[in-house]
C-alpha cells in the first residue's frame, strides 16, 4: 500500500461564522457541529465546545480520547473505519489531508477511573504532548440510562465524528507539505533489500474488557487472533482507542494515527533494515488466551522472515506477560527483540518496575516511572470536571487542595509515558 499523507500546519483555532480552513486557521461554526454531533445519538444531554491553545490557563480532566482531523482526498474509504461510523472499505492507500497540529479532545463525567489530566501550561503541560497543540474540546454529558459501556461508546463515536467532520474541511486544502509511505506485498517487499535486515512491529493494543478496549476496523480486538496490517493503515484510523486505562500509557486515537514506531521504521527503510511491516495483537486476561496469541505472533513473523522485531504494550502489570511471551517466544525463533514499556516502580523508584520478566528481554526501552509525584498548580480554567483528582488512577484521597491545585502521580497525566513514545520524558546522565 501506499500512502500521501498532505499535512496542513495548523497555526490558529477559533470559532467563527463560517467553517473552513484558511491560512493555516481551523475555523469552526460552533452551532453547525453542535447540530451534528448531538444527532448522534439520542442518549446525549449536552454538548459544550472550548478551544484550549497552548500556553493557556486551562486544565481539561478527565479526558477520555484525542483524535486528528483527518479526511480520505482519494483511494481506499473513509477516515476511522469501521462499524462505528458505517465505513467498510479498506484504509492506508491514495492520499490523506492531515491537519497538523490539532486535536480533538473529549471530556465529560467520568466513565471509569483511569482517565486523565491535561494541562495547557504550567509544570504538567511539561509532561504532555498535547499542551502543545490546537484543541477543540468536546464536553459531552449523556443521559442516566447509559452504563458505563454505552457512555464510552456514545463519546467515542462523539470524537471520532467531529475529528471527520473537521477533517473534511481540509479536503481542498493545499497542503504545506505531503510525505509518502508505502509497504509493498510480501514477496515484493522482501526482494526489494535482500541484503538488508527484515524488521517488523509487533503492536500490542489493550484488549482486557471492562472498558479496556480496542478496535480495528471496527472490530474489538479482544475477540481477534494476531493479524498482518499494512502500516499505513494505522495512519488512516484504522485503530482507534476505547479503553480507560491509565492515562500516562493509553495510546489515544491520535497517538495511534501518529504512532512513533511506524513513522521511524519508515525512516530508516531501506538504508538500514527493510521495514516489512506490522503484527497487530491483543493483550489478554487468561493464560491460555495469551500463549495462544504469542503463538500466532511468532507464527507470523517467521512467515514473514522477519530477523528483529520491536514489541510494544499498552498498560501494565497484565499485559507485562504478554509482553514477556512475545519476547520470550520471538528470541526464541531467532528474531532479535526490542521492547517498549513504561514502569512502575514507586514514587520512590525502588519498587519492581514490571509485573513479569524474562531472561530473553535484554533490550528494553523504558519511557518513564509513572509514579513519579508531580504537584499541578491551578488553573484559571477548568473544562470537564476536576473533582475526579482524588479518584483517577495516579490520584488518591486528598490529591486536589481547596486552592484548585491538584497533587498526583504522572500516571494521571495524558500520555505521561506513551509506551509508544510519544511523550516529553528522556533520559539525561546523572
Amino acid at each position: 500500500m501506499k500512502l500521501e499523507l498532505g499535512n496542513i500546519h495548523v497555526r490558529d483555532l477559533a470559532f467563527g461564522p463560517v467553517s473552513e480552513v484558511k491560512e493555516n486557521t481551523v475555523v469552526i461554526e460552533q452551532q453547525a457541529l453542535l447540530n451534528h454531533l448531538c444527532e448522534l445519538d439520542h442518549r446525549i444531554r449536552s454538548i459544550e465546545l472550548s478551544i484550549a491553545k497552548p500556553g493557556d490557563s486551562i486544565r481539561i480532566m478527565p479526558v477520555k480520547d484525542a483524535i486528528e482531523p483527518r479526511v480520505k482526498v482519494n483511494g481506499g474509504g473513509d477516515i476511522f473505519p469501521g462499524r462505528h461510523l458505517g465505513e467498510e472499505a479498506m484504509v492506508g492507500e491514495g492520499r490523506t489531508h492531515v491537519l497538523k497540529g490539532m486535536a480533538v479532545i473529549t471530556t465529560g463525567e467520568v466513565v471509569g477511573f483511569q482517565e486523565g489530566i491535561l494541562d495547557m501550561s504550567g509544570p504538567g503541560a511539561e509532561y504532555t504532548p498535547f499542551s502543545s497543540t490546537m484543541n477543540l474540546v468536546i464536553q459531552c454529558e449523556v443521559d442516566d440510562s447509559c452504563n458505563q459501556y454505552d457512555h464510552e461508546g456514545v463519546l467515542r463515536l462523539v470524537g471520532l465524528e467531529a475529528g471527520r467532520w473537521i477533517g473534511k474541511l481540509a479536503a481542498d486544502v493545499e497542503p504545506d507539505e505531503i510525505q509518502t509511505y508505502e509497504t509493498k506485498p510480501l514477496l515484493e517487499q522482501a526482494a526489494e533489500y535482500p541484503n538488508l535486515p527484515k524488521v517488523g512491529y509487533v503492536y500490542m493494543l489493550q484488549s482486557q474488557g471492562l472498558l479496556h478496549d480496542s478496535y480495528y476496523y471496527g472490530v474489538d480486538v479482544k475477540g481477534m487472533l494476531p493479524t498482518l496490517m499494512y502500516p499505513t493503515e494505522v495512519m488512516d484510523g484504522a485503530i482507534i482507542s476505547g479503553n480507560c486505562v491509565s492515562a500516562c500509557d493509553k495510546n489515544t486515537s491520535y497517538v495511534h494515527q501518529n504512532s512513533p514506531v511506524i513513522y521511524d521504521l519508515y525512516r530508516h527503510h531501506g538504508s538500514k533494515y527493510n521495514f516489512m511491516g506490522v503484527i497487530v495483537t491483543n493483550e489478554n486476561v487468561t493464560l491460555r488466551d495469551k500463549e495462544r496469541s504469542s503463538n500466532f505472533v511468532v507464527k507470523l513473523a517467521k512467515q514473514m522472515g522477519w530477523d528483529a522485531a520491536i514489541v510494544s504494550e499498552e498498560g501494565f502489570g497484565n499485559p507485562d506477560a504478554d509482553l514477556m511471551m512475545n519476547c520470550a517466544k520471538l528470541e526464541a525463533a531467532g528474531i532479535q527483540t526490542v521492547l517498549l514499556t513504561d514502569e512502575y516502580a514507586g514514587q520512590n523508584g525502588e519498587s519492581q518496575s514490571l509485573a513479569d520478566s524474562h531472561e530473553s528481554a535484554n533490550a528494553v526501552v523504558t519511557n518513564g516511572n509513572a509514579n513519579q509525584l508531580v504537584t499541578l498548580p491551578a488553573m484559571d480554567k477548568v473544562i470537564g470536571h476536576d473533582r475526579y483528582a482524588d479518584m483517577v488512577a495516579g490520584g488518591f484521597q486528598g490529591s486536589l487542595h481547596e486552592d484548585g491545585s491538584i497533587t498526583v502521580e504522572i500516571q494521571a497525566i495524558l500520555s505521561a509515558t506513551s509506551e509508544l513514545g510519544y511523550h516529553h520524558l528522556t533520559t539525561k546522565a546523572s
